[in-house]
């Protein structure tokens, strides 16, 4: 799919259902190696901090995904039309430990403009950022009592926050 570059200051989106209804696929890695990994997020953010542009991604620490986003300095988010659900359901629910499940999508991983992850043919929006923080959550922290229902085994996130390098559109 063609995509053209959308300068960071005026990339508009109705931001709570791109990560509720659409979700992002988070990719890690470094395709030249070919080193990587995918998983459908719907948690994130996207804002300013630092003076910079960010997106901030939540992975658990027994995710596959996360030794690519310990072991690698990029990430990149895509989102896809509704037609690709049933591949952004098999990226969330399966992990690539023991099979390539990108390849079980049917989705084509491509190079991305700015950074070693890889994005996707298919995506109609792509955002290419760089690690610069990371924070793992803390119970002690929760105020609202009921988030703690979204930890039942207790493997709280890592949240990384990633200036956003370059976003993409179809």
């Amino acid at each position: 799919m063609k995509r053209h570059s959308i300068s960071i200051q005026d990339f508009s989106q109705h931001i709570f259902p791109l990560w509720a209804d659409r979700w992002f696929v988070l990719t890690s890695g470094d395709l030249a190696a070919g080193k990587y990994n995918s998983m459908t997020i719907s948690w994130g953010s996207l804002g300013n901090i630092w003076n910079m542009p960010f997106a901030q991604v939540f992975v658990r620490h027994t995710r596959y995904t996360f030794d690519f986003m310990e072991q690698y300095s990029t990430f990149s988010l895509c989102t896809f039309a509704e037609e690709y659900r049933d591949a952004l359901n098999l990226l969330g629910s399966e992990s690539g430990r023991n099979r390539d499940k990108i390849a079980s999508t049917g989705l084509t991983v491509c190079p991305s403009q700015h950074i070693a992850a890889p994005s996707f043919e298919e995506a109609n929006l792509c955002i290419e950022c760089e690690k610069m923080y990371w924070q793992d959550m803390d119970a002690e922290h929760f105020i609202k009592s009921d988030i703690a229902r979204h930890y039942s085994k207790r493997d709280y996130h890592r949240i990384y926050y990633g200036r956003i390098l370059g976003i993409y559109q179809a």
